[in-house]
């Protein structure tokens, strides 16, 4: 067989390593697909890697390709892909050598149309309107005169010159610019942070909380108003606590945010009309107001004053109002001297009727009659005194006949509880004679049990308990290590040894007890060990 191996011909055939073939693959994908554009629909998209790459897969109806978005690449795209968007993909393909897979690197990335965007924003809207969030109930009306307006917009725009230089011209307050990006990647979490930092600001705290915000930006298409359209920017506008306008693009143009605010302006300049009023107005209105109160203010006193004056020609004279008093006056005082007389006589009469009822004779009658009332009371009250003397004196009496029993009834009853006790004691000592015999039976047949069950009646079979040098029992020989001091534990005591390389059994043919006493490792004699606890065979 080996000669026929031998003379066999080897192949004309170039030999390549597994990492040649490789790299020859990858170089050959390389170059015949250098820039292609491939139509398909995401799947498998689960936002960007920790690293900052993004890693998914594009399919068709019959295919599918891998595909890896670059960190740098990412950063610059116009939308976020989501997962079953229909895009167009420009990039290269190329082989990853370490799993032998072939992938798309993408360059750029454009939804397949503006229809399917068109597509993908109407679905949005639909499930964010059946949560609730573009409700007109929940819509808040704008303060009339805000004392701070925050701004969400870019920092190096015009959409921010236009507002600051509108609100300027039209009523100066303080103003908050947010900055972020209005565009490409990220800009939409930055907008939805920028309106949940402004509501979280605490009212009366080092930094101002405004009255109203305005998320603005300036015109563009589709995909460049594309952040406005993001969820979490939908959502954070409609939690805002602070009533919100939405001025993103020009007045054709409509994003998801300006469903969600409270208010929609047409551009960025109408929101900060809408933000605060004309000063100039108010202060010619003011005026205004002003000028027809003092006139108001006039007239009425005018009117109240001719009021007043034909109130004082319609009232009568001094005279006439105190005329009908003055008469009664003079009557009551021709009156009063007859009223005395007539008022004396009566008090009079009265006083002599009341001396009539007070004579000795009738003042003695009425002593005696009460003295007489007094004596019954009197005699009453020791009658009752009386009985109830007899009756405590009776309760006393009864009292004393009991107590001169008391010791005969107290010596019997000690004689029953004394009979009583002896006859538990002799039944308590019966009791536990009983209990000790039963616990001596319980405590013989466990100990039977105990020495059937102990590792010693094994031992005397003639096995032996290997200890390591912490007196644990050894169950493997894996477990030893070469010069390890160990205890050999048998029927009759212990003795210590070393363990040995040399795993090979002794020949059959060298007697066991005949070895050299000089070859012979010396026993040491080990002092048994404490009995294990009952239940192990160590």
């Amino acid at each position: 067989m080996s000669s026929f191996f031998e003379n066999d011909s080897p192949s004309n055939l170039t030999e390549y390593s597994v990492s040649e073939l490789s790299g020859s693959i990858k170089r050959t994908v390389e170059n015949a697909f250098d820039q292609v554009r491939v139509r398909g629909e995401i799947s498998g998209y689960r936002g960007p890697h920790s690293s900052g790459h993004a890693y998914f897969s594009l399919k068709d109806d019959r295919s599918r390709i891998d595909a890896v978005i670059w960190k740098g690449t990412f950063s610059k795209l116009k939308f976020r892909p989501e997962e079953g968007m229909e895009v167009i993909a420009t990039g290269k393909v190329t082989t990853f050598p370490g799993s032998s897979k072939y992938q798309i690197v993408i360059e750029s990335l454009e939804p397949a149309g503006a229809g399917a965007l068109m597509a993908l924003l109407e679905e949005r809207k639909r499930k964010l309107g059946a949560e609730g969030l573009f409700d007109a109930e929940r819509k808040r009306r704008l303060p009339f005169m805000p004392k701070v307006i925050g701004v969400v917009t870019s920092p190096t725009g015009a959409v921010i010159r236009d507002i600051l230089h509108r609100i300027s011209d039209r009523f100066p307050v303080h103003v908050l610019v947010w900055p972020v990006k209005v565009q490409g990647e990220g800009s939409g979490d930055e907008v939805a942070n920028a309106i949940r930092g402004f509501n979280e600001f605490a009212p009366g705290g080092p930094i101002p909380r405004p009255d109203v915000l305005i998320v603005a930006r300036g015109g563009g298409s589709l995909e460049d108003l594309w952040s406005f359209n993001d969820e979490a920017v939908v959502r954070a506008a409609a939690a805002s606590e602070i009533p919100l306008i939405s001025a993103v693009g020009h007045e054709t143009d409509w994003t998801l945010i300006d469903y969600a605010a409270d208010v929609r302006a047409p551009t960025p300049t109408g929101a900060a009309e809408m933000a605060v009023p004309v000063k100039a107005e108010l202060e010619a209105q003011l005026a205004s107001l002003a000028a027809r109160l003092q006139g108001g203010v006039g007239r009425q006193m005018d009117q109240r004053r001719q009021a007043v004056r034909a109130l004082l020609r319609a009232l009568p004279s001094l005279d006439q109002i105190l005329a009908l008093p003055r008469r009664r006056f003079d009557e009551a005082a021709a009156g009063l001297g007859r009223g005395l007389e007539l008022n004396t006589l009566n008090k009079r009469r009265s006083f002599e009727r009341t001396a009539s009822q007070l004579r000795p004779d009738i003042l003695s009658n009425r002593i005696a009659e009460r003295r007489q009332q007094l004596n019954e009371r009197m005699i009453r009250a020791e009658r009752t005194i009386e009985r109830m003397l007899d009756r405590s004196r009776a309760r006393i009496e009864r009292a004393d006949a009991v107590f001169a029993t008391l010791p005969s009834r107290l010596e019997a009853q000690t004689g029953r509880a004394r009979d009583r006790l002896g006859n538990l004691v002799r039944h308590a000592d019966t009791a536990i004679r009983h209990q000790l015999t039963r616990a001596r039976s319980e405590l013989t047949a466990q100990e039977r049990i105990l020495q059937s069950l102990s590792y010693k009646n094994v031992l005397k079979r003639g096995y032996a308990v290997v200890r390591d040098e912490n007196d644990r029992p050894v169950s493997l020989a894996a477990a030893l290590s070469t010069g390890t001091a160990i205890s050999i534990e048998f029927a009759d005591g212990r003795i210590g040894a070393v363990t040995g390389d040399d795993a090979t059994p002794p020949s059959s043919s060298t007697p066991s007890s005949g070895a050299s006493p000089s070859k012979r490792r010396a026993a040491k004699p080990v002092e048994p060990a404490a009995p294990p606890k009952q239940g192990s065979l160590f």
